[in-house]
């Protein structure tokens, strides 16, 4: 397992942008699969983009295509989101999975390891 430690969080304005980091120990990331999730109050766990450890290719859900990317840095066990555009239902907890494994993973049952989750407040 890997221990992964998210930051960045904040309180922001809408329209502004955002950039959250999550470090992982223990463990090469290069071998991981990556991911961010949020949660919302009252709401599930939902993806909102994820890396391939195999080739770093990337994924996002239709629903925040065009104003998020994700990033990582294997050689410094980091894995980025950026957040653009920002409107008040972006308000939630963001969390970072990672899970040994060359193939890209998209749902939360496929995770072991997560980060303790980063608060971000959207204002209007």
């Amino acid at each position: 397992q890997v221990q992964l430690v998210e930051s960045g969080g904040g309180l922001v304005q809408a329209g502004d942008s955002l950039n959250l980091s999550c470090v992982g120990t223990g463990r090469a990331f290069s071998s991981y699969a990556v991911a961010w999730f949020r949660q919302a109050p009252g709401q599930d766990r939902k993806l909102v983009a994820a890396s391939t450890g195999a080739d770093g290719s990337t994924y996002y859900p239709d629903s925040m295509k065009g104003r998020i990317t994700v990033s990582r840095d294997n050689a410094k066990n980091t894995v980025y989101l950026q957040i653009h555009s920002l409107k008040p239902e972006d308000t939630a907890i963001y969390y970072c999975a990672a899970e040994p494994s060359w193939e890209p993973y998209y749902t939360r049952s496929d995770f072991g390891s997560w980060g303790q989750g980063t608060q971000v407040t959207v204002s209007s």
